[in-house]
Protein backbone atom coordinates (compact mmCIF):
# COMPACT_ATOMS: atom_id res chain seq x y z
CA UNK A 1 0.00 0.00 0.00
CA UNK A 2 1.43 3.36 -0.96
CA UNK A 3 0.43 5.79 1.73
CA UNK A 4 2.24 8.28 3.93
CA UNK A 5 3.64 5.39 5.94
CA UNK A 6 6.90 3.86 4.90
CA UNK A 7 7.34 0.20 4.11
CA UNK A 8 4.85 -2.55 3.39
CA UNK A 9 2.89 -4.87 5.66
CA UNK A 10 4.60 -8.16 6.45
CA UNK A 11 2.20 -10.24 4.41
CA UNK A 12 3.68 -13.68 5.20
CA UNK A 13 3.20 -13.12 8.94
CA UNK A 14 -0.30 -11.80 8.35
CA UNK A 15 -1.20 -14.82 6.23
CA UNK A 16 -0.02 -17.25 8.88
CA UNK A 17 -1.93 -15.51 11.63
CA UNK A 18 -5.12 -15.02 9.62
CA UNK A 19 -5.20 -18.70 8.78
CA UNK A 20 -4.37 -19.76 12.34
CA UNK A 21 -7.10 -17.66 13.95
CA UNK A 22 -9.90 -18.26 11.47
CA UNK A 23 -9.53 -21.73 9.99
CA UNK A 24 -11.05 -23.56 12.96
CA UNK A 25 -14.12 -21.33 13.07
CA UNK A 26 -14.85 -21.46 9.37
CA UNK A 27 -14.01 -25.11 8.76
CA UNK A 28 -16.06 -26.23 11.76
CA UNK A 29 -19.05 -24.26 10.48
CA UNK A 30 -18.93 -25.72 6.99
CA UNK A 31 -17.83 -29.23 7.94
CA UNK A 32 -18.97 -30.04 11.44
CA UNK A 33 -22.03 -27.83 11.60
CA UNK A 34 -24.09 -29.49 8.87
CA UNK A 35 -26.07 -31.66 11.23
CA UNK A 36 -25.02 -34.91 9.53
CA UNK A 37 -22.72 -37.65 10.68
CA UNK A 38 -19.14 -36.65 11.30
CA UNK A 39 -16.28 -37.99 9.23
CA UNK A 40 -15.93 -41.68 9.81
CA UNK A 41 -19.19 -42.01 11.78
CA UNK A 42 -21.10 -45.19 10.98
CA UNK A 43 -24.50 -44.44 9.46
CA UNK A 44 -25.46 -47.98 8.70
CA UNK A 45 -24.15 -51.50 9.08
CA UNK A 46 -20.66 -51.42 7.66
CA UNK A 47 -21.37 -48.21 5.76
CA UNK A 48 -20.17 -44.65 6.01
CA UNK A 49 -22.18 -41.63 5.08
CA UNK A 50 -21.24 -40.32 1.68
CA UNK A 51 -19.10 -37.23 2.13
CA UNK A 52 -20.05 -34.35 -0.15
CA UNK A 53 -16.97 -32.29 -1.03
CA UNK A 54 -17.11 -28.90 0.62
CA UNK A 55 -17.12 -25.89 -1.73
CA UNK A 56 -14.87 -24.19 0.84
CA UNK A 57 -11.24 -24.65 1.78
CA UNK A 58 -9.79 -25.10 5.25
CA UNK A 59 -7.52 -22.15 4.49
CA UNK A 60 -8.08 -19.27 2.08
CA UNK A 61 -5.93 -18.86 -1.00
CA UNK A 62 -4.73 -15.27 -0.55
CA UNK A 63 -2.49 -14.78 -3.57
CA UNK A 64 -3.87 -12.01 -5.75
CA UNK A 65 -3.73 -11.48 -9.48
CA UNK A 66 -3.51 -7.81 -10.43
CA UNK A 67 -3.06 -5.91 -13.67
CA UNK A 68 -3.35 -2.32 -14.81
CA UNK A 69 -3.60 -0.31 -18.01
CA UNK A 70 -4.89 2.84 -19.63
CA UNK A 71 -6.52 4.29 -22.72
CA UNK A 72 -5.11 7.26 -24.60
CA UNK A 73 -8.27 9.29 -23.97
CA UNK A 74 -7.62 9.45 -20.21
CA UNK A 75 -9.07 6.26 -18.72
CA UNK A 76 -6.90 4.27 -16.29
CA UNK A 77 -7.88 0.92 -14.84
CA UNK A 78 -6.77 -1.89 -12.58
CA UNK A 79 -7.98 -5.40 -11.90
CA UNK A 80 -7.64 -7.45 -8.73
CA UNK A 81 -8.87 -10.97 -8.05
CA UNK A 82 -8.38 -13.64 -5.39
CA UNK A 83 -9.61 -17.20 -4.92
CA UNK A 84 -10.26 -16.76 -1.19
CA UNK A 85 -12.07 -19.49 0.73
CA UNK A 86 -13.61 -21.14 -2.35
CA UNK A 87 -12.29 -24.56 -3.38
CA UNK A 88 -11.77 -23.32 -6.95
CA UNK A 89 -11.23 -20.03 -8.75
CA UNK A 90 -14.20 -19.60 -11.10
CA UNK A 91 -13.95 -15.88 -11.96
CA UNK A 92 -12.67 -14.54 -15.27
CA UNK A 93 -12.48 -11.06 -16.78
CA UNK A 94 -11.91 -9.14 -19.99
CA UNK A 95 -10.24 -5.71 -20.11
CA UNK A 96 -9.99 -3.93 -23.46
CA UNK A 97 -9.16 -0.25 -22.86
CA UNK A 98 -9.18 0.53 -26.61
CA UNK A 99 -11.22 -1.46 -29.13
CA UNK A 100 -9.11 -0.25 -32.06
CA UNK A 101 -9.86 0.83 -35.61
CA UNK A 102 -12.93 3.03 -35.90
CA UNK A 103 -13.66 2.28 -32.23
CA UNK A 104 -10.31 3.46 -30.86
CA UNK A 105 -12.15 5.81 -28.48
CA UNK A 106 -14.28 2.96 -27.09
CA UNK A 107 -13.48 0.63 -24.17
CA UNK A 108 -14.91 -2.67 -22.92
CA UNK A 109 -14.59 -4.32 -19.51
CA UNK A 110 -16.39 -7.29 -17.97
CA UNK A 111 -16.34 -9.60 -14.94
CA UNK A 112 -17.53 -13.20 -15.35
CA UNK A 113 -18.47 -15.04 -12.13
CA UNK A 114 -18.69 -18.75 -12.91
CA UNK A 115 -20.53 -21.40 -10.94
CA UNK A 116 -20.43 -25.22 -11.05
CA UNK A 117 -17.03 -24.92 -12.70
CA UNK A 118 -15.11 -22.24 -14.55
CA UNK A 119 -15.42 -23.50 -18.14
CA UNK A 120 -18.41 -21.34 -19.07
CA UNK A 121 -16.93 -18.20 -17.52
CA UNK A 122 -13.67 -18.73 -19.37
CA UNK A 123 -15.41 -19.30 -22.71
CA UNK A 124 -17.63 -16.24 -22.35
CA UNK A 125 -14.71 -14.01 -21.34
CA UNK A 126 -13.08 -14.90 -24.65
CA UNK A 127 -16.10 -14.57 -26.94
CA UNK A 128 -18.72 -12.13 -25.59
CA UNK A 129 -17.14 -8.95 -26.94
CA UNK A 130 -16.69 -10.49 -30.38
CA UNK A 131 -20.37 -11.45 -30.55
CA UNK A 132 -21.40 -7.92 -29.52
CA UNK A 133 -19.25 -6.30 -32.20
CA UNK A 134 -20.29 -8.66 -34.99
CA UNK A 135 -23.92 -7.55 -34.65
CA UNK A 136 -22.97 -4.33 -36.43
CA UNK A 137 -24.79 -2.16 -33.92
CA UNK A 138 -21.63 -0.63 -32.45
CA UNK A 139 -19.94 1.92 -34.71
CA UNK A 140 -18.43 5.40 -34.89
CA UNK A 141 -21.85 6.81 -35.87
CA UNK A 142 -23.10 6.15 -32.37
CA UNK A 143 -26.78 5.33 -31.92
CA UNK A 144 -27.51 4.44 -28.27
CA UNK A 145 -30.59 2.41 -29.19
CA UNK A 146 -28.59 0.32 -31.66
CA UNK A 147 -25.74 -0.14 -29.20
CA UNK A 148 -28.14 -1.37 -26.51
CA UNK A 149 -29.63 -3.81 -29.02
CA UNK A 150 -26.17 -4.99 -30.01
CA UNK A 151 -25.30 -5.77 -26.40
CA UNK A 152 -28.48 -7.79 -25.89
CA UNK A 153 -27.99 -9.61 -29.18
CA UNK A 154 -24.33 -10.27 -28.35
CA UNK A 155 -25.25 -11.92 -25.06
CA UNK A 156 -27.93 -14.06 -26.72
CA UNK A 157 -25.58 -15.12 -29.53
CA UNK A 158 -22.87 -16.00 -27.01
CA UNK A 159 -25.29 -18.24 -25.11
CA UNK A 160 -26.46 -19.92 -28.33
CA UNK A 161 -22.93 -20.65 -29.52
CA UNK A 162 -21.95 -21.73 -26.02
CA UNK A 163 -24.74 -24.32 -26.03
CA UNK A 164 -23.46 -25.81 -29.29
CA UNK A 165 -19.91 -25.97 -27.96
CA UNK A 166 -21.05 -27.42 -24.64
CA UNK A 167 -22.97 -30.24 -26.32
CA UNK A 168 -20.05 -30.98 -28.63
CA UNK A 169 -17.47 -30.92 -25.85
CA UNK A 170 -19.68 -32.58 -23.24
CA UNK A 171 -19.66 -29.84 -20.58
CA UNK A 172 -23.26 -28.66 -20.44
CA UNK A 173 -23.08 -28.21 -16.67
CA UNK A 174 -22.23 -24.80 -15.20
CA UNK A 175 -22.86 -21.17 -15.98
CA UNK A 176 -21.66 -17.65 -15.38
CA UNK A 177 -23.03 -14.28 -14.45
CA UNK A 178 -21.71 -11.27 -16.35
CA UNK A 179 -21.46 -7.58 -15.62
CA UNK A 180 -19.96 -5.50 -18.40
CA UNK A 181 -19.49 -1.94 -19.53
CA UNK A 182 -18.96 -0.49 -22.98
CA UNK A 183 -17.66 3.08 -22.82
CA UNK A 184 -17.96 5.45 -25.78
CA UNK A 185 -16.91 9.10 -26.00
CA UNK A 186 -20.42 10.13 -24.97
CA UNK A 187 -22.09 7.26 -23.10
CA UNK A 188 -21.48 4.42 -20.67
CA UNK A 189 -23.42 1.24 -21.48
CA UNK A 190 -24.00 -1.36 -18.78
CA UNK A 191 -24.85 -4.97 -19.61
CA UNK A 192 -25.79 -7.05 -16.58
CA UNK A 193 -26.85 -10.70 -16.45
CA UNK A 194 -26.94 -12.15 -12.93
CA UNK A 195 -25.80 -10.88 -9.54
CA UNK A 196 -22.43 -9.35 -10.29
CA UNK A 197 -22.74 -5.56 -10.18
CA UNK A 198 -21.50 -2.29 -11.64
CA UNK A 199 -21.45 1.01 -9.73
CA UNK A 200 -20.67 4.46 -11.16
CA UNK A 201 -19.42 7.14 -8.78
CA UNK A 202 -19.95 10.78 -9.78
CA UNK A 203 -19.06 13.80 -7.62
CA UNK A 204 -18.30 11.50 -4.69
CA UNK A 205 -21.72 9.80 -4.75
CA UNK A 206 -23.25 6.69 -6.29
CA UNK A 207 -24.71 7.89 -9.58
CA UNK A 208 -25.83 4.54 -11.01
CA UNK A 209 -25.77 0.84 -10.17
CA UNK A 210 -27.05 -2.25 -11.91
CA UNK A 211 -29.78 -4.39 -10.33
CA UNK A 212 -29.02 -7.96 -9.26
CA UNK A 213 -31.06 -10.73 -10.87
CA UNK A 214 -32.20 -12.96 -8.04
CA UNK A 215 -34.86 -15.71 -8.23
CA UNK A 216 -36.99 -14.10 -5.51
CA UNK A 217 -37.30 -10.76 -7.32
CA UNK A 218 -41.00 -10.48 -8.36
CA UNK A 219 -40.50 -10.33 -12.14
CA UNK A 220 -37.80 -12.99 -12.09
CA UNK A 221 -39.90 -15.28 -9.92
CA UNK A 222 -42.89 -14.85 -12.23
CA UNK A 223 -40.81 -15.94 -15.23
CA UNK A 224 -39.34 -18.91 -13.37
CA UNK A 225 -42.74 -20.20 -12.28
CA UNK A 226 -44.23 -19.64 -15.74
CA UNK A 227 -41.48 -21.87 -17.11
CA UNK A 228 -42.43 -24.64 -14.67
CA UNK A 229 -39.83 -23.93 -12.00
CA UNK A 230 -40.13 -22.93 -8.37
CA UNK A 231 -38.31 -20.67 -5.97
CA UNK A 232 -37.37 -22.13 -2.61
CA UNK A 233 -34.55 -21.21 -0.26
CA UNK A 234 -34.28 -18.09 -2.50
CA UNK A 235 -33.02 -20.34 -5.31
CA UNK A 236 -34.43 -21.81 -8.51
CA UNK A 237 -35.73 -25.26 -7.61
CA UNK A 238 -33.84 -24.84 -4.35
CA UNK A 239 -30.52 -24.99 -6.20
CA UNK A 240 -29.41 -22.07 -8.40
CA UNK A 241 -29.01 -18.68 -6.69
CA UNK A 242 -29.23 -16.49 -9.82
CA UNK A 243 -32.07 -16.09 -12.29
CA UNK A 244 -30.08 -14.82 -15.30
CA UNK A 245 -26.84 -16.29 -16.57
CA UNK A 246 -25.03 -17.60 -19.60
CA UNK A 247 -24.90 -21.37 -19.62
CA UNK A 248 -26.94 -23.35 -17.05
CA UNK A 249 -28.65 -25.17 -19.90
CA UNK A 250 -30.43 -27.65 -17.63
CA UNK A 251 -32.69 -24.70 -16.72
CA UNK A 252 -33.30 -23.67 -20.34
CA UNK A 253 -35.00 -26.67 -21.94
CA UNK A 254 -38.68 -25.78 -21.71
CA UNK A 255 -40.29 -26.20 -25.15
CA UNK A 256 -42.25 -23.45 -26.87
CA UNK A 257 -40.55 -20.75 -24.83
CA UNK A 258 -37.96 -18.28 -26.09
CA UNK A 259 -34.49 -18.15 -24.44
CA UNK A 260 -35.48 -15.06 -22.44
CA UNK A 261 -38.59 -16.89 -21.10
CA UNK A 262 -36.71 -19.85 -19.63
CA UNK A 263 -36.17 -20.36 -15.91
CA UNK A 264 -32.69 -18.94 -16.37
CA UNK A 265 -32.55 -16.16 -18.94
CA UNK A 266 -29.40 -15.20 -20.86
CA UNK A 267 -30.86 -11.78 -21.67
CA UNK A 268 -28.92 -8.94 -20.04
CA UNK A 269 -30.48 -5.83 -18.59
CA UNK A 270 -28.86 -2.99 -20.54
CA UNK A 271 -28.74 0.58 -19.25
CA UNK A 272 -27.10 3.67 -20.71
CA UNK A 273 -25.78 6.67 -18.80
CA UNK A 274 -24.57 9.85 -20.46
CA UNK A 275 -20.98 10.65 -19.53
CA UNK A 276 -20.17 13.69 -17.42
CA UNK A 277 -16.96 15.58 -16.53
CA UNK A 278 -17.95 14.83 -12.92
CA UNK A 279 -17.60 11.06 -13.44
CA UNK A 280 -14.93 9.79 -11.05
CA UNK A 281 -14.72 6.03 -11.27
CA UNK A 282 -16.65 2.89 -12.14
CA UNK A 283 -16.45 -0.46 -10.38
CA UNK A 284 -17.32 -3.86 -11.82
CA UNK A 285 -17.27 -6.68 -9.27
CA UNK A 286 -18.62 -10.15 -8.57
CA UNK A 287 -20.96 -10.88 -5.68
CA UNK A 288 -18.00 -11.83 -3.49
CA UNK A 289 -17.63 -8.06 -3.06
CA UNK A 290 -21.29 -7.06 -2.82
CA UNK A 291 -22.11 -9.77 -0.25
CA UNK A 292 -20.12 -7.78 2.31
CA UNK A 293 -20.21 -4.11 1.29
CA UNK A 294 -22.89 -1.76 -0.03
CA UNK A 295 -22.70 0.44 -3.12
CA UNK A 296 -22.37 3.55 -0.97
CA UNK A 297 -19.70 2.06 1.28
CA UNK A 298 -17.57 0.95 -1.65
CA UNK A 299 -17.94 4.31 -3.38
CA UNK A 300 -16.85 6.15 -0.22
CA UNK A 301 -13.96 3.78 0.43
CA UNK A 302 -12.53 3.91 -3.10
CA UNK A 303 -12.96 7.70 -3.21
CA UNK A 304 -10.92 7.96 -0.01
CA UNK A 305 -8.24 5.48 -1.09
CA UNK A 306 -7.63 7.30 -4.37
CA UNK A 307 -6.53 10.31 -2.31
CA UNK A 308 -3.76 8.34 -0.56
CA UNK A 309 -2.75 5.68 -3.10
CA UNK A 310 -1.01 6.26 -6.42
CA UNK A 311 -1.36 2.69 -7.67
CA UNK A 312 -4.85 1.51 -8.66
CA UNK A 313 -3.75 -2.07 -8.10
CA UNK A 314 -3.20 -1.17 -4.44
CA UNK A 315 -6.75 0.17 -4.24
CA UNK A 316 -8.13 -3.07 -5.70
CA UNK A 317 -6.04 -5.10 -3.27
CA UNK A 318 -7.36 -3.07 -0.33
CA UNK A 319 -10.95 -3.65 -1.46
CA UNK A 320 -10.30 -7.39 -1.71
CA UNK A 321 -8.76 -7.49 1.79
CA UNK A 322 -11.64 -5.44 3.17
CA UNK A 323 -14.19 -7.90 1.77
CA UNK A 324 -12.20 -10.84 3.13
CA UNK A 325 -12.04 -9.31 6.61
CA UNK A 326 -15.76 -8.53 6.46
CA UNK A 327 -16.45 -12.23 5.94
CA UNK A 328 -16.62 -12.87 2.19
CA UNK A 329 -16.27 -16.59 1.53
CA UNK A 330 -16.47 -16.33 -2.26
CA UNK A 331 -14.01 -15.66 -5.05
CA UNK A 332 -13.40 -11.91 -5.15
CA UNK A 333 -12.87 -9.99 -8.40
CA UNK A 334 -12.96 -6.26 -9.01
CA UNK A 335 -12.19 -3.96 -11.94
CA UNK A 336 -11.69 -0.28 -11.08
CA UNK A 337 -11.99 2.23 -13.94
CA UNK A 338 -10.90 5.80 -13.25
CA UNK A 339 -12.01 8.71 -15.42
CA UNK A 340 -10.10 12.00 -15.75
CA UNK A 341 -12.27 13.42 -12.94
CA UNK A 342 -11.17 10.80 -10.38
CA UNK A 343 -9.84 11.99 -6.98
CA UNK A 344 -6.13 12.77 -6.97
CA UNK A 345 -3.44 12.31 -4.35
CA UNK A 346 -4.05 14.78 -1.51
CA UNK A 347 -1.43 16.09 0.93
CA UNK A 348 -4.13 16.59 3.57
CA UNK A 349 -5.46 13.05 3.11
CA UNK A 350 -1.93 11.63 3.31
CA UNK A 351 -1.35 13.53 6.56
CA UNK A 352 -4.60 12.21 8.02
CA UNK A 353 -3.69 8.69 6.95
CA UNK A 354 -0.30 8.94 8.67
CA UNK A 355 -1.93 10.25 11.85
CA UNK A 356 -4.46 7.40 11.79
CA UNK A 357 -1.77 4.74 11.42
CA UNK A 358 0.27 6.34 14.24
CA UNK A 359 -2.85 6.25 16.42
CA UNK A 360 -3.53 2.60 15.58
CA UNK A 361 0.05 1.64 16.37
CA UNK A 362 -0.16 3.36 19.76
CA UNK A 363 -3.52 1.69 20.51
CA UNK A 364 -2.09 -1.72 19.67
CA UNK A 365 0.86 -1.03 22.00
CA UNK A 366 -1.51 0.01 24.82
CA UNK A 367 -3.68 -3.08 24.41
CA UNK A 368 -0.65 -5.35 24.21
CA UNK A 369 0.77 -3.89 27.43
CA UNK A 370 -2.58 -4.11 29.24
CA UNK A 371 -3.09 -7.75 28.28
CA UNK A 372 0.48 -8.58 29.30
CA UNK A 373 0.07 -6.81 32.66
CA UNK A 374 -3.07 -8.85 33.38
CA UNK A 375 -1.17 -12.08 32.84
CA UNK A 376 -2.73 -12.89 29.48
CA UNK A 377 -0.81 -13.93 26.41
CA UNK A 378 -1.61 -11.12 23.93
CA UNK A 379 -2.50 -13.11 20.83
CA UNK A 380 -3.61 -11.29 17.70
CA UNK A 381 -7.27 -12.24 18.03
CA UNK A 382 -7.44 -10.73 21.54
CA UNK A 383 -5.84 -7.50 20.35
CA UNK A 384 -8.22 -7.26 17.37
CA UNK A 385 -11.23 -7.94 19.60
CA UNK A 386 -10.34 -5.16 22.04
CA UNK A 387 -9.52 -2.75 19.24
CA UNK A 388 -12.82 -3.46 17.46
CA UNK A 389 -14.72 -2.18 20.51
CA UNK A 390 -12.60 0.98 20.72
CA UNK A 391 -13.69 4.25 19.16
CA UNK A 392 -11.09 5.14 16.52
CA UNK A 393 -11.54 8.54 14.84
CA UNK A 394 -10.53 9.06 11.23
CA UNK A 395 -11.08 5.56 9.88
CA UNK A 396 -11.57 5.39 6.09
CA UNK A 397 -15.24 6.00 5.24
CA UNK A 398 -16.91 2.84 4.05
CA UNK A 399 -14.05 0.72 5.33
CA UNK A 400 -14.04 1.03 9.10
CA UNK A 401 -11.59 -0.82 11.30
CA UNK A 402 -11.46 -3.79 8.90
CA UNK A 403 -9.83 -1.65 6.24
CA UNK A 404 -6.83 -0.99 8.51
CA UNK A 405 -6.37 -4.56 9.64
CA UNK A 406 -3.07 -5.00 7.80
CA UNK A 407 -1.68 -1.97 9.63
CA UNK A 408 -2.93 -3.39 12.93
CA UNK A 409 -1.41 -6.80 12.27
CA UNK A 410 1.93 -5.23 11.36
CA UNK A 411 1.84 -3.19 14.59
CA UNK A 412 0.98 -6.32 16.58
CA UNK A 413 4.00 -8.21 15.26
CA UNK A 414 6.19 -5.22 16.02
CA UNK A 415 5.00 -5.34 19.65
CA UNK A 416 5.53 -9.09 19.88
CA UNK A 417 9.06 -8.69 18.58
CA UNK A 418 9.70 -5.81 21.01
CA UNK A 419 8.47 -7.83 23.99
CA UNK A 420 10.36 -10.99 23.06
CA UNK A 421 12.62 -12.01 25.98
CA UNK A 422 16.29 -11.48 25.32
CA UNK A 423 18.20 -14.71 24.79
CA UNK A 424 21.41 -14.75 26.89
CA UNK A 425 24.67 -15.61 25.20
CA UNK A 426 25.71 -19.22 25.50
CA UNK A 427 28.31 -19.94 28.19
CA UNK A 428 31.81 -19.78 26.89
CA UNK A 429 30.98 -17.73 23.85
CA UNK A 430 33.29 -14.82 23.05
Amino acid sequence: MRTARKGNVEIPAFVRQLVKETEKRVSSFFKGGRGGASDGEQTGEGEKEEVIPSPYLDRPVLEKLTEEGCAHWGLTYALGRMQGWRANMEDFHNCVPQLGGELAEWSFFAVFDGHAGNTVAQYCSQHLLGHILTTGGVGPEENPKKVKGAIVEGFMHTDKHLHSVARREGWERGGTTVVSTLISPYYIYFGNCGDSRAVLCRSGQVCFSTEDHKPYSPLEKERIESAGGSVSLQRINGSLAVSRALGDFSYKGVENRTPSQQMVSPEPEVCVVERSPMDEFLVLACDGVWDTISNEELCAFVHNRLQVCTDLRDVCTQVIDLCLYKGSLDNISIILLCFPGAPQLSAEALHQEAELEDLLESKVAEIYDELSASGEEPDLLSVLTVLASTVIPGLPPGGGIQSKRNCIISAYYHQRETHKPAVPNALGSS
